[in-house]
């Protein structure tokens, strides 16, 4: 009597014959290409690796053998300065400026003055107020404008020109262009001014004060140190007064 073969028993039977049958025919599964080693001097390997600290010019010499290192002179805040790139090229820190004014002048008006100018420049720092029309507009006595007006300019911030005509520095503040909006009558207009023509005509006028000629803001900040000084040294004028009245009072 033949054997009679169940479901289960004939697919074990064929599975078992189809994996003793070599496997032909069946691509072999592909394989990411494989990338090419970049060496280790390549540029594109900056972008993973971290920067190395600079020890000296001869390491980054010697690293570099194809390029032309040169060292240039440190730059200064506040400070005419050029490069071979930029030659005549003029730097102009005004939030420095902003930064020291707000700590030195302790008084209002002083910076509402300063704040005044700056808006009214035309382009090449030029400032053509008078002091009647900034007491006008300031809405201060006119003796207090001046007075405050010759605070600012005693640090070379701005200086006369002539009557009603003032001139800023640049380093502090300069309106290198402006642009004059046309009207149905007059064509719009665009007026620049170069700033190294205003600086050597400034260096070059002898009568102007030494601070004016070579701005610099190092000044204003020995005055604020000398400022904090001073108020500190009241302070505690005040304090040891106060004591010696309470001991005093104790006293009695």
């Amino acid at each position: 009597m033949a054997d009679i073969l169940l479901p289960s028993k004939i697919s074990e039977v064929e599975s078992s014959l189809v994996s003793s049958e070599p496997q032909r025919g069946r691509p072999a599964p592909k394989r990411a290409p494989r990338r090419p080693e970049l060496p280790p001097d390549d540029a594109i390997q900056a972008w993973s690796k971290p920067v190395r600290p600079v020890e000296d010019l001869d390491s980054v010499a010697t690293r570099y053998p194809d390029r032309h290192l040169s060292l240039s002179s440190k730059r200064k805040p506040m400070e005419f300065y050029d490069t071979p790139e930029r030659p005549k090229a003029f730097s102009m820190d005004s939030l420095e400026f902003f930064f020291l004014i707000a700590q030195y002048f302790r008084e209002a008006l002083p910076l509402r003055l300063i704040l005044l100018m700056i808006a009214c420049q035309k382009a090449g720092g030029q400032i053509r107020l008078t002091q009647d029309e900034m007491s006008t507009v300031l809405d201060v006595h006119r003796g207090k404008i001046n007075e405050a007006l010759g605070e600012v300019m005693s640090h070379g911030i701005v200086f006369k020109v002539r009557r009603g005509v003032y001139q800023f520095n640049p380093p502090y503040s300069y309106r290198v262009a402006e642009f004059i909006p046309g009207t149905e009558l007059v064509e719009a207009e665009y007026v620049q001014v170069d700033q190294e023509k205003t600086i050597a005509k400034i260096r070059k006028d002898e009568s102007l004060p030494q601070l004016v000629r070579f701005p610099s803001l190092e000044h204003m900040r020995e005055a604020i140190e000398e400022l904090r000084k001073q108020r500190a040294a009241e302070r505690a004028a005040r304090r040891l007064a106060r004591a010696q009245r309470q001991e005093e009072g104790t006293a009695q």
